[in-house]
Order: structure tokens, then C-alpha cells, then sequence
């Protein structure tokens, strides 16, 4: 099977939100690319509780101080492109009020025809919980588990009604609906995560698995969904690629994914194909100075993958 490939959209200071997003969409579409991506990030703080990802003195990228909003950029790509499915890698379930984000995403899915891929994620950094999170960052796991109830409500048949935790609906109808039911999509390697996506999702969004890892992670993860009674057949694999492309080629020892000479990440795309990806998002903005110049590295790279026969 062919993988697809995914492009993120333009969301870093070097970046208009809305010339750069709307032409860089229809780009991507021209060129052939199967899906548009957006991913979440609120701030940088100026004296960070904590490292990148949390890990202890990783320090925090400068392009994340300017990260425009991905709803808007998701409706933004969805005005201008017809045939390209719109994904979040991810949404930080926490930060998001269930049923507003339930109704944003529903309408979002109308407009776009059905286009809309709701990827979710927990999170991990403390200072963005504390400036905008809906519960406390011990309650995060819980919070998302109660996100996908109340969407799967909202997206459902009306009277919509829901009683939980944080959230109550009152029996009310709730429109407009999606095109069709959303895809969701979860992210995460740890073992709730994992038995997250068993039990609720259309899709893993794995994060730091090795290739050599990735199929034997996959295969676990659909067994554990059938033993929960759903049909995994249709699940859907979908990587990342936070592709830095370095002026020379870089020796193996210590090299990140998808980091080095063009052809050393053509090769990483390979291997993520053969490891069972079945969609990859290609995350070029970081390496593109603008708008012409992403969509020029997005050519290249499509037309790259393809002739490899990828």
C-alpha cells in the first residue's frame, strides 16, 4: 500500500495566519499531499518549570513563541481546499472546553464536506496548564476520557445528553452534525495511553517509537481493541515527522528521526512505511524561511517519496 502523506500547515512566526495557511493549503492539495496538520502550543515561558516534553534541561525551541491558534488554521485550510482530509496532531485535550470543542470540530467537519481528523492529546507542559487548562495536570488522563464521551454525544443523535465529571448537558438538541463520524485520533506511547486508543480510538498517533518497535507496539495495541469488541480493521497508523534538514550528513550514533541530509529522511520515511505507517505528516514549516519556500521543500519532498516508490 502507498503511505499517504500529510503536511503541516503553517503556524510559526515567520508565517501570515491567514495568507500564508490559505496558500500553502491549496499548495499541498495541488501537489498531492492526502492531508493538512496543525498542532497546539500556547506559549514559551521566559523561566520554563520544566524542560521541552519534560525532559530535565531540554530547552524550549524559539519557534514555539509564536504558534498561531490551530482551530482557526484548520477552518482556514478548510475555506480553500477541497479534497484534503484536516488533522490536528495534536488538540491538548485539556485546554479546550468538551462541548465547545465538540461543537467547533462538528462544525468545522460540516463545512469542510467531512474532512476532519480530531487528533487529541493530554499534554505536558505545566506552564500552559496553568494559564489555560480546564482541570488540573494530575486530572489530565481523566479530563480526555470525559472529552471523548462528550464528543461522541455531541456528534451523535439528538436529544444529546451527558452527565459527567466536569461536564452536563441537559437532553438538548445540538447542531449542526458532522458530515460523517469524525476519526479520532489519540497520541501517546505510555501504557494508559496505549490502552486509551485500544478501547476508544480510530487511530494511534504514536510519539517516540523506534521504528524497529513501531509493529510489534501496533500489532499489541489492535489485538487489545478486538479484545474490547471493536473491529480494528480500520484503525489507522498515522507518524510524524519533525523533519531538520542539516546542510551535511549526519553519522547514525545520536541521530534523531527524520534529522539529517534529504536523503537520510527519505530513508526514515521508508522506514516508517515498512514499519506499518499508513499516513505521515511531513512537519516542514521549521525548515522553511516562508511560505514559497515550505511549499517548494513540500514539492520537493512528495515527488522525493514518490519516486522512491514509497
Amino acid at each position: 500500500m502507498t503511505l499517504r502523506l500529510g503536511l503541516s500547515l503553517p503556524q510559526f512566526k515567520q508565517y501570515t495566519p491567514g495568507k500564508d495557511v490559505a496558500e500553502v493549503a491549496r499548495a499541498a492539495e495541488r501537489i498531492g499531499y492526502d492531508s493538512v496538520w496543525v498542532f497546539e502550543r500556547l506559549l514559551v515561558p521566559e523561566e520554563p518549570t520544566q524542560g521541552l516534553f519534560g525532559v530535565p534541561g531540554l530547552p524550549w525551541p524559539d519557534t514555539y513563541r509564536s504558534v498561531a491558534e490551530p482551530l482557526m488554521t484548520m477552518a482556514t485550510a478548510a475555506a480553500v481546499t477541497e479534497r484534503v482530509r484536516i488533522g490536528s496532531s495534536v488538540l491538548v485535550a485539556s485546554l479546550h472546553i468538551p462541548f465547545q470543542l465538540a461543537k467547533q470540530l462538528a462544525t468545522l467537519d460540516a463545512a469542510s464536506g467531512g474532512r476532519v481528523l480530531a487528533g487529541f492529546g493530554t499534554g505536558w507542559s505545566h506552564d500552559e496548564y496553568a494559564a489555560a487548562s480546564v482541570v488540573p495536570f494530575a486530572e489530565r488522563g481523566a479530563q480526555l476520557d470525559e472529552l471523548l464521551d462528550v464528543v461522541a454525544a455531541v456528534w451523535g443523535a439528538d436529544p444529546v445528553s451527558y452527565d459527567g465529571r466536569w461536564t452536563k448537558v441537559a437532553p438538548a438538541v445540538v447542531g449542526p452534525k458532522p458530515v460523517r463520524p469524525i476519526p479520532v485520533l489519540l497520541a501517546g506511547a505510555s501504557r494508559p495511553a496505549l490502552a486509551r486508543v485500544a478501547r476508544r480510538a480510530d487511530g494511534w498517533l504514536p510519539v517516540g517509537v523506534p521504528f524497529d518497535k513501531l509493529p510489534g507496539v501496533w500489532a499489541r495495541l489492535r489485538e487489545e481493541a478486538e479484545a474490547h469488541g471493536r473491529d480494528a480493521s480500520g484503525m489507522e497508523l498515522i507518524g510524524r515527522a519533525n523533519i531538520r534538514i542539516t546542510p551535511d550528513a549526519l553519522t547514525e550514533e545520536g541521530r534523531q528521526q527524520f534529522t539529517g541530509s534529504r536523503a537520510q529522511i527519505l530513508a526514515d520515511v521508508a522506514a516508517a512505511s515498512a514499519a506499518g505507517v499508513h499516513e505521515l505528516l511531513l512537519d516542514l514549516q521549521g525548515s522553511g524561511k516562508d511560505a514559497h519556500h515550505l511549499i517548494d521543500l513540500a514539492a520537493e519532498f512528495h515527488e522525493a517519496v514518490r519516486a522512491a516508490g514509497v
